[in-house]
């Protein structure tokens, strides 16, 4: 049917409305859409609600600096290594995979294949020296290694950086999801998510943040795999018949991100595998545990659960190029349930996967303003409470404004913009700060440069 909507899910390419019956009568069209809005709706509000009452549970007031920055380094490995890997598999890296499988195929198989080898490169390199140095972020880290005031505020405008290109690519996603399943404005996405995030950020800094990223990892995975298996299963798919068809001549796109050339797969994979180390939700998990043992646990159990949820973007991308290879990268996953299950079994699935894909963003979004935050705080005195929550107020509307500002494009090429600026200016910083007595602060100010 070419560009023409499709069924339930139909969507112009490129250009994908709200999920509704182009083919049916108005009245059967609208009582669709009604039901599909319902469900979606449901699914986000369950996951929103259900994230701040997580979130905001502590057992006890958290009110210290380590309590803020490092939950108080009483977080066990396995739980952990759970909150990494949610933070790993956000909405914007998982529906954007996704959909460049089912865009340009086999080539995009080696994101996933980077992040991983980024937690070998940290685990090797970086976890039990850094956790040594006793210090809470990468401008901490900067400025104990090399005995420089002024290098404190420069990596920290890095590091705002990295954060808000993340941020960014989970709002416009969540946006994506409200748009595309309700016809609502994407403005509401970003909404929730930017209230939810903050109300589990300023409840308890990053203890609160692990109790939400841990349970919510269960979730995404529970909801990304069993949709995809019921939608594999009683569509009756022939597995040699999801191989079938022509995929896209890739173009190179920001920062590499799309382009299945080897230089654009390997540009990519290199920035993965170099820029894990430096994202600040991430390394900040080093801290968060009692010692450096349980710290290189927790990048083991991690490893262990991204290797299982790594299933996600191949199952959803050869089912997307078969069902939904017209629709944009950012909104195959969401269009399959209704693409494959027209009907009621297609609108439940819709709703409960719009719920992992909110469980997704909030997690890594709640993370990276936590580190975010945590980092700028340190540099407007006095350090405390007070200050980290007035920090992450002011990230989290920063973002927001450059979200609103910015144009949606392919949320997975913000994230690669992210990886690359952490490749070329932290991973330097780390690894040479670690390992060479005669690294300099000129010397860090000039690689950043």
């Amino acid at each position: 049917m070419g560009a023409r909507a499709r069924g339930l899910g139909g969507a112009v390419a490129g250009r994908p409305g709200r999920l509704g019956g182009a083919g049916r009568g108005a009245a059967e069209a609208g009582g669709a859409a009604g039901e599909m809005t319902v469900a979606v709706l449901t699914g986000i509000a369950f996951v929103v609600v259900l994230g701040v009452m997580v979130g905001a549970a502590r057992p006890r007031r958290s009110s210290g600096l380590a309590d803020f920055h490092v939950a108080a380094r009483e977080v066990s490995p396995w739980w952990n290594g759970a909150a990494i890997s949610s933070e790993v598999t956000s909405a914007a890296a998982c529906l954007g995979t996704a959909g460049l499988i089912a865009t340009h195929g086999g080539p995009m198989l080696w994101y996933p294949v980077g992040a991983a080898a980024g937690f070998v490169v940290i685990l090797a390199l970086v976890v039990a020296p850094l956790r040594r140095s006793g210090t809470y972020t990468l401008p901490d880290f900067a400025g104990w290694r090399l005995r420089s005031a002024r290098l404190r505020p420069f990596t920290t405008c890095f590091l705002l950086v990295i954060g808000l290109s993340f941020m960014v690519a989970q709002l416009h996603a969540a946006g994506i999801v409200v748009r595309l399943l309700t016809g609502l404005p994407p403005w509401l996405g970003w909404a929730a998510v930017g209230a939810a995030t903050l109300g589990v950020a300023v409840a308890g800094g990053l203890g609160s943040v692990t109790s939400l990223q841990a349970s919510q990892f269960w979730l995404k995975l529970v909801v990304f795999l069993g949709v995809g298996a019921i939608c594999w299963w009683m569509s009756g798919a022939r597995p040699v018949a999801l191989f079938e068809g022509s995929y896209r001549v890739g173009v190179a796109g920001l920062a590499g991100a799309g382009d299945p050339s080897l230089p654009g797969v390997l540009a990519v994979l290199l920035a993965c595998a170099l820029g894990t180390m430096g994202l600040p939700h991430v390394i900040v998990r080093v801290y968060t545990n009692r010692d450096a043992r349980g710290a290189r646990r927790s990048i083991v159990a991690a490893q262990v659960m991204l290797a299982v949820f790594s299933l996600v973007p191949p199952l959803y991308g050869v089912l997307g190029h078969r069902h939904a290879r017209d629709a944009a990268a950012d909104e195959i996953v969401l269009l399959l349930p209704a693409r494959m299950l027209p009907g009621a079994a297609g609108e439940v699935l819709t709703g409960v996967l719009a719920a992992g894909a909110f469980a997704a963003l909030l997690a890594t979004m709640v993370g990276v303003l936590v580190a975010v935050g945590g980092a700028v705080s340190a540099c407007v005195p006095p350090a405390g409470a007070r200050s980290f929550r007035a920090a992450v107020t002011l990230v989290l509307l920063a973002a927001l404004a450059l979200t609103a500002a910015s144009t949606p494009r392919e949320s997975v090429a913000l994230v690669v913009v992210g990886l690359t600026l952490s490749a070329a200016t932290f991973c330097p910083m780390l690894v040479l700060g670690i390992w060479w007595r005669r690294l300099t602060d000129a010397g860090v100010a000039a690689d950043s440069v």
